[in-house]
């Protein structure tokens, strides 16, 4: 039962404006409340986890040893990363080497021109001697051009420069080649990493005690198994891409650096330990933040699923507008955390942008006064401006990545922390063998509790013939449900063992245990898909031949043959083309064609009309012949063929016989007949 179901949202309305009020009131307190509430039993499904602190250093390194797998694949790409950057990187480089030939050329055609100006023959001074004329003329003019390598006379070598740019180009096509490359390997990793924890979250969920579905709302586990799986994936699509590539061209260009000129590259260099810094006390600030949004998140996710589940109970009641604003107040919350922790992280690039620039200011001051002095080139003052901006900008996106990075480490361990939940105990390493299943079952001595020291079920005994109808009945909360859930494993009971032919069902695997026993619930479950698949799912070998006699067997077949499509007619996500009786009818016909030894229903018939009743009661009739079953039932009508009738109260049975002889006591079941046949107003007691 949803929230929806629970809270006073659901109680009527009293027409009195400050009951209304109060009301409210009173449900946003206990939605509020819900997240941090104890379970007491199976319905108490609103509990949610508090926050947690962020482990980010173990989730992060927990996240990594994910793509473990992978890592031969990582290895090759880290080697063509490499190779790329390297290509990259000697661009500039080769490029200043272009931008020295253009100016040595204009350099030597101008002092050519001045040469024959003055009469001077071209080849009658040589490099040296034209540098010591031009230095006692203008000192500054020739410590610059003693740098340069030039011949008077000789102008621009187009074909020398041509080549030059084409090295340049085949540098950077080269390097595009090969990240594409790179990008393709990191993408397949990426989708196998996210495929494996989709899995182990599919096979998670198939492990887990009822208990832990009892206790978290549906829409926070499919927040962690959707939202946050989605996120993670976009996490690592785009922080490996980049962390390697940006890691090989801070490596690479700080190298190129150092080549051209260290001192520059110290000055670069200073940059990196202040953007480390302002880096770490960003995302320090920013972390709980992305941890809140994505709790936010699965909290805003379960309110939707709930008010959508039972958005006809919130009509009914009159509760729209409670629903409105607690929605608004759980959608504020997202709002904020995500404002905080995207406005914090959001201010790195830009820190980082600042500091990248200071070094940039610095480096052209510095390097203009080296090409003045004569001690640099200009093309490597020009290829050293062009590394300074290649370097920075990798620190920068690496900073940015940040926001990226701490949202998927938080959305990463929710996932962890539902793939850490504690699992059903495993199956017996030797399991005792299971032939034909005849149903005679045996409780001995049961002792069960949902909550530790708030007992349910003690020392309890009963035992049921193989093909005998068993009815359960009592009060809400005696403990009936509880008790098949015990017999089918869904809980561990605590005390005491149940039998199944003699054999303990703690040494039988849950798999064919359960393989033996049908169930027909209250609540019908049906899928999107056909009639026809919707019964198979009992049996998924079975023919079309089986379906329909199954159909026929369980009174399905007279309305399936007035649908337009007949047993191909797709039922929708809430099977509304159905009434509540056909529905019924299709799981009971579903749980036929499974052909269990050990049938179960619990409370089949409560939500139809009369006339459906009939027929249920009898598809159920025909289900169970032949079949150990136990029947839950609050219309003491249904059940009065029973072969044993117990009555439970407070987890304890306090009468057992058939229908005449607990009649004929007046005893607790007398009370309970009574009670339903004697008239409405009877008072309860």
């Amino acid at each position: 039962m949803s929230a929806a179901q629970n809270t006073p949202q659901n109680a009527p309305q009293t027409g009195q404006p400050d009951a209304d009020q109060a009301q409210d009131e009173n449900l946003i307190k206990l939605q509020r409340a819900g997240r941090h509430g104890r379970p007491h039993g199976p319905g108490s499904r609103r509990a949610m986890p508090g926050v947690k602190a962020m482990n980010f250093k173990g989730s992060g390194k927990r996240l990594i040893s994910m793509l473990r797998p992978e890592y031969w694949r990582i290895g090759l790409s880290v080697l063509v990363v490499i190779v790329a950057t390297f290509l990259n990187v000697r661009g500039p480089k080769v490029l200043g080497r272009a931008t020295n030939q253009l100016f040595s050329g204009y350099i030597g055609g101008m002092v050519g021109k001045m040469m024959e100006a003055k009469h001077i023959p071209l080849g009658s001074v040589t490099h040296a001697q034209l540098i010591d004329a031009i230095t006692k003329q203008n000192g500054q003019l020739g410590k610059m051009l003693s740098t340069m390598s030039f011949t008077p006379g000789k102008g621009i070598n187009f074909h020398d420069l041509a080549m030059t740019l084409l090295q340049v180009l085949g540098l950077y096509g080269g390097s595009a080649i090969l990240m594409l490359f790179a990008g393709l390997l990191i993408t397949g990793i990426v989708q196998r990493t996210a495929y494996r924890m989709r899995k182990q979250i599919e096979e998670k969920l198939a492990t887990l005690p009822l208990g832990y579905f009892d206790r978290q709302p549906k829409g926070e586990i499919l927040s962690r198994a959707t939202n946050d799986m989605d996120n993670i994936q976009q996490t690592l699509q785009q922080t490996l891409n980049q962390l390697l590539n940006n890691v090989c061209m801070v490596v690479g260009v700080a190298w190129m650096m150092l080549s051209v000129s260290w001192q520059l590259s110290l000055v670069e260099l200073i940059t990196v330990p202040l953007a480390i810094l302002i880096t770490g006390i960003i995302a320090k600030k920013a972390q709980p933040q992305f941890v809140k949004q994505w709790d936010s998140t699965g909290d805003l996710s379960s309110h939707v699923e709930e008010m959508f589940t039972g958005h006809e109970l919130v009509k009914v009641f009159g509760r729209q507008q409670a629903s409105e604003d607690e929605f608004h107040r759980r959608n504020e919350e997202l709002y904020t955390s995500t404002f905080r922790s995207q406005a914090m992280s959001g201010t790195i690039q830009p820190s980082m942008r600042l500091v990248g620039n200071l070094g940039y200011v610095a480096i052209a001051v510095i390097g203009g006064l080296k090409v003045v002095n004569g001690t640099m080139s200009l093309g490597n003052v020009q290829a050293f401006i062009q590394y300074s901006q290649q370097f920075t900008q990798p620190i920068t996106q690496l900073a940015s990545m940040m926001n990226l990075l701490q949202s998927g480490v938080a959305s990463a361990e929710r996932v962890f922390d539902l793939l850490d939940a504690d699992e059903l105990a495993p199956d017996p390493a030797d399991p005792a063998p299971l032939g034909k299943v005849h149903g005679d079952i045996g409780f001995e001595d049961i002792s069960f509790r949902y909550v530790e020291n708030e007992p349910l079920i003690d020392d309890l005994s009963l035992s049921a013939d193989p093909g005998h109808t068993i009815a359960i009945v009592g009060p809400t909360g005696a403990g009936k449900t509880t008790l098949v859930n015990l017999l089918e494993r869904f809980y561990e009971i605590d005390g005491g063992r149940i039998t199944l032919d003699g054999t303990d069902v703690r040494t039988i695997r849950r798999g064919d245990l359960r393989q033996n026993i049908g169930m027909v619930l209250q609540d019908t479950w049906l899928f999107n898909g056909s009639i026809k698949d919707n019964i198979r799912y009992g049996k998924l070998d079975a023919t079309d031949e089986e379906i329909v006699d199954a159909a026929q067997a369980t009174y399905v077949d007279r309305f399936v043959r007035a649908l337009p499509d007949g047993y191909d007619t797709v039922i929708d996500e809430d099977a509304s083309n159905l009434s509540a009786g056909e529905k019924q009818l299709l799981t009971i016909a579903r749980a036929f064609i499974s052909n269990p030894a050990i049938l179960i229903l619990d409370e089949a018939t409560s939500s139809v009309d009369t006339r459906t009743e009939l027929l249920v009661q009898k598809a159920m009739n025909k289900l169970r012949t032949g079949r150990t079953s136990f029947v839950i039932a609050h219309r003491l009508s249904t059940i009065r063929d029973a072969d044993t009738i117990l009555v439970m109260e407070h987890g304890a049975i306090v009468e057992q016989g058939n229908h005449d002889d607990l009649m004929a006591a007046q005893g607790a079941y007398y009370r309970l007949y009574q009670s339903q046949f004697a008239g409405a107003a009877a008072e309860v007691e």
